[in-house]
Parts: C-alpha cells; sequence; structure tokens
C-alpha cells in the first residue's frame, strides 16, 4: 500500500484564466474562498505535502501557508509547465496533481489512485469519468511517480505539451469514477456562478 506520507499533493493555478476574461482563476472566490484554497484543502488530508503552482499573484498564493513554485517553463505552455514544477520540488516518491478550478473532486480521490497503481505496477494513475455514455479522462488530476522527472523535461524540451500524449509514454493505469460533477470545473466566471448555486 502506498502511505499517503509517500505522495506530494500540488494545486495548479499557473494557467493564464483566459476563458474567465484573463483573471487569476484561482484566487477567485467560491462562497467567499479562494478557488485554489478550496482545492488546496481538500487535497491536504489525502497526501503528506502540498505545494501549489502559480505565475502571478504569488504573495497572495503564498498567504496560503504552502510553498509556491512558479512554472518551469515560459510563456504559460500548460499543465505539464506545472507538473513539471511540481516533480522538481516533489521530495517524496510521488506526485499528484490538482487543478485549481474544481473545488469538489472526490475526497478519496488518491487513495483510489494509488491503490489502483499500486495493483497495475503504474508509473502513472488518472481518474476517468463518463460523460454521454463516454469514457471521459481526467489527465490533468494525475498521479505520477516523481522518478518521471527526467522524462518530462526530455518531452517538454522537444516541445512537447499535451498530457495524455507524454503519459502514453508510461505504464499508466485509468480509475473509474462514479460521479463525474465532483470534476466539474468552472472555466468560465459563469460555471463558477453554476458552483455557488
Amino acid at each position: 500500500m502506498i502511505d499517503p506520507q509517500d505522495i506530494t499533493g500540488l494545486v495548479l493555478a499557473g494557467g493564464r484564466g483566459s476563458r474567465m476574461g484573463g483573471v487569476d482563476k484561482g484566487l477567485q472566490t467560491l462562497q467567499g474562498v479562494p478557488l485554489a484554497l478550496h482545492a488546496l484543502l481538500r487535497l491536504q488530508p489525502q497526501v503528506g505535502a502540498t505545494l501549489l503552482n502559480a505565475n502571478r499573484n504569488l504573495a497572495a498564493y503564498e498567504s496560503f501557508g504552502v510553498p509556491v513554485w512558479p512554472d518551469a517553463l515560459p510563456d504559460f505552455p500548460g499543465p505539464l509547465a506545472g507538473f513539471l514544477a511540481g516533480l522538481e520540488h516533489c521530495e517524496t516518491e510521488w506526485l499528484i496533481t490538482v487543478p485549481c478550478d474544481t473545488p469538489r473532486f472526490p475526497e478519496d480521490l488518491v487513495r483510489r489512485l494509488a491503490d489502483a497503481a499500486e495493483a497495475a505496477g503504474a508509473e502513472i494513475a488518472m481518474p476517468v469519468t463518463e460523460e454521454d455514455g463516454q469514457p471521459q479522462v481526467q489527465p490533468v488530476f494525475c498521479l505520477m511517480k516523481a522518478s518521471l522527472l527526467e522524462s518530462l523535461v526530455r518531452f517538454t524540451g522537444e516541445g512537447g505539451r499535451k498530457i495524455d500524449r507524454w503519459a502514453a509514454q508510461h505504464r499508466r493505469v485509468e480509475v473509474p469514477f462514479a460521479d463525474a460533477a465532483a470534476f466539474f470545473n468552472a472555466n468560465t466566471l459563469a460555471e463558477l456562478r453554476q458552483l455557488d448555486a
């Protein structure tokens, strides 16, 4: 069994927020609390240590009380840059990433991904939900071995930006989660208001 203490949790809040009009998405509030803080508080009981990936308003994020690391790559290249920053600063055997805009992800997310990774001998585990009868992988929720750092440095160095393309190079397992709504993410201010309803 993978001990939660051997897993570092990383909240990804480093995006441009372009679909929210360029605002810093992680600092938009839900019930008076910043989205990234919701995600952090939900993640902390599931892991040993936590980190945050952000590229703007670093002081605001640092006030959450965990280490904050900007992207390891320039120009907001996407979630893999956050993965890379997390892996570079991960001191445990495993890293789990969660996006800042999905505040209600499952409270047993890490345990279930870790159990499946161990059972399958996998290096990467991702949740999969069903949407309109189709399987939908949730790649930004990614449990990965910290030893994959070198592979990700190489992949991003060659211009790779897609999580699934990188993950496909490794032993990975997809873990079914029945509650698709738990993975609802607020990409726009209207979707954020839906969460608040």
